[in-house]
């Protein structure tokens, strides 16, 4: 048997009639809720399109239930979505530089460049080297560690510095 006419929602007045009698309501209902941030008027507009595409399944006495449950729902949705974009915002890309592309190859080309020219170096030399510059330590704690003279300590560095700056122009 078919529904009779005035309770059938598909019917443009009696779908108007309940759209001015509820969006009002269900603005205000989500805005409360959740906030204006989730831009409860877009969710009000969705739920009332989900009862158009399905008003022929939902009696008119079912109507607004529909209408605030659909809403909700969507408003929920939008809130774990919400979060989930905050969420991959604060995770910061691992490998990000504001450096150009060309200053980044340049850049390893350079620090090629160097390492060739250490591993070049004598090994008494680089080893003062390195614990120098890359340690930190100081002469006289360099040659207590090799057991050499503090004058032996700045000859070796001074003439890595030296060979260095040969190998490598930019330096």
């Amino acid at each position: 048997m078919p529904k009779p006419l005035h309770d059938n929602i598909c019917d443009e007045t009696l779908f108007t009639s309940l759209f001015e009698k509820h969006a009002k309501n269900l603005h205000n209902f989500l805005h409360y809720k959740f906030g204006e941030q989730l831009n409860p008027k877009d969710k009000v507009q969705e739920a009332f399109i989900k009862l158009w595409q399905n008003c022929g399944k939902i009696p008119s006495n079912k109507a607004k239930s529909f209408l605030f449950t659909t809403a909700n729902n969507l408003m929920l949705n939008e809130a774990a979505h919400q979060k989930v974009v905050l969420k991959h915002q604060q995770i910061k890309p691992k490998h990000y530089t504001n450096e150009s592309p060309d200053f980044v190859m340049e850049e390893q080309e350079y620090l090629q460049k160097l390492e060739k020219a250490i591993a070049n170096l004598t090994e008494a030399q680089r080893t003062a080297f390195l614990l120098n510059r890359v340690e930190g330590k100081r002469f006289k704690e360099i040659a207590e560690l090799l057991d050499i003279s503090v004058k032996a300590v700045e000859k070796r560095i001074y003439g890595a510095l030296k060979k260095l700056r040969e190998d490598i122009k930019e330096l």
